[in-house]
């Protein structure tokens, strides 16, 4: 098939690719890639790397710890600070051009200022002809601040770069119509139009005991990406004629095609980035108001608050009462949990008489919220 046109691209290779059957970083599946990296940016592409492998190359140091052994999170931890700078050379000796290394966790996500710091960062290695290598920061993250996934971190980097096209590199030619490992008769699907249960529930995990994440979590990222407007390509990363292929402008794989409207950045950090504190329950007509008329919460419509928030946090507002099947939206509240909880079921024009102050109208602005009626929400943060 052919590729969509594209100028700026995050290509994600995970820890299989890396560290084939878990025994240290090699380059035996690299070079294919290096040299679609290579001629890419001969033709005045961009590119950015999104790299598995470190926690691998680590172990692969510490033979007195078979692969069967459970990891504590220090221990994972040392062996990512361990396999990092072997993870990097490994890229660097690729290329005859700068490489450079950014470490992210999911804290540069989650604060906004962070996030346009490495947005900024980024885009000015890019102008600096500079290779980027990215990987989440496994040496000091701890398990509440993680990404949790090289698949998901690369439709964040995608959408901090404003990437036209994303690559996930698996070690399965993509996304089909069931699990080829057990189903002779499944077959490949080679376009995906949009994400939905269905495109989930044939999902399957990954049968490679060094990798984070399965299909499941490349389909939770071509979600993410391709509602930012970027086209996402799921293809086997093991195949040396798939990167031939891509650098004459064809494919073999899974092509999950952009939204024709993109959220806004803002929204889908909201979204995507940033952890939920607390619950915000909500009556009937307010969730109408939300739902049909793009409008903001106002305290009269707040029946419940779950949580201790602080004003400027993300909470997830529900109809009637918490359960998946009711959450509506998701938004930055514009009151602490305690001011919020003294002000339900009031009207606008109380607020100043009841709190002493008066910060908004709203207790969610509806610049704020994002409606997620139409996203995955077991998956939301």
């Amino acid at each position: 098939m052919k590729l969509p046109p594209w100028k700026r691209c995050v290509i994600k290779i995970g820890s299989s690719i890396i560290a084939p059957d878990g025994r240290g970083c090699a380059t035996k599946y690299l070079l294919p890639i290096a040299n679609f990296i290579n001629q890419s940016i001969q033709d005045g592409k961009e590119v950015i790397v999104v790299s598995s492998g470190a926690v691998a190359a680590g172990w692969s140091t510490q033979p007195q710890y078979p692969r069967n052994t459970p990891l504590s999170i220090p221990r994972k931890q040392a062996f990512s600070a361990i396999g990092q700078p072997m993870m990097f050379f490994l890229w660097k000796q690729l290329f005859d051009y700068p490489c450079a290394q950014l470490l992210i966790t999911h804290d540069d996500l989650l604060n906004r200022r962070r996030f346009i710091n490495v947005k900024n960062t980024l885009l000015e290695l890019l102008r600096l002809k500079a290779l980027p290598i990215v990987n989440e920061n496994d040496t000091v993250v701890v398990q509440q601040l993680k990404v949790g996934d090289n698949d998901n971190l690369s439709a964040h980097v995608a959408d901090l770069v404003e990437a036209d096209i994303l690559f996930i590199c698996s070690d399965i030619d993509g996304l089909y119509t069931g699990n080829p490992h057990l189903d002779k008769e499944a077959s490949l699907i080679s376009e995906v139009r949009k994400i939905d249960d269905s495109v989930y529930r044939i999902a399957g995990d990954s049968n490679n005991p060094m990798a984070v994440g399965g299909m499941r979590t490349k389909i939770q990222a071509a979600e993410k990406a391709t509602s930012r407007g970027i086209d996402v390509v799921i293809l086997h990363g093991k195949k040396a004629e798939n990167f031939d292929l891509m650098a004459r402008g064809k494919f073999v794989g899974t092509l999950f095609h952009r939204t024709m409207s993109p959220r806004a950045a803002k929204k889908h950090w909201i979204l995507h980035a940033l952890p939920s504190s607390g619950e915000i329950v909500v009556d009937e007509g307010a969730a109408k108001a939300l739902l049909h008329r793009s409008a903001s919460l106002l305290p009269s419509g707040v029946v419940q608050i779950y949580g201790k928030f602080d004003h400027g946090d993300a909470v997830k507002i529900y109809r009637e009462s918490v359960s998946k099947a009711n959450l509506i939206a998701k938004g930055l509240t514009q009151y602490n949990s305690e001011d919020m909880r003294k002000l339900t079921g009031r009207q606008s024009h109380e607020i100043q008489d009841v709190l002493g102050y008066f910060a908004s109208s709203s207790i969610v602005h509806r610049d704020d919220m994002v409606i997620v009626s139409t996203v995955k929400k077991e998956d939301l943060i």
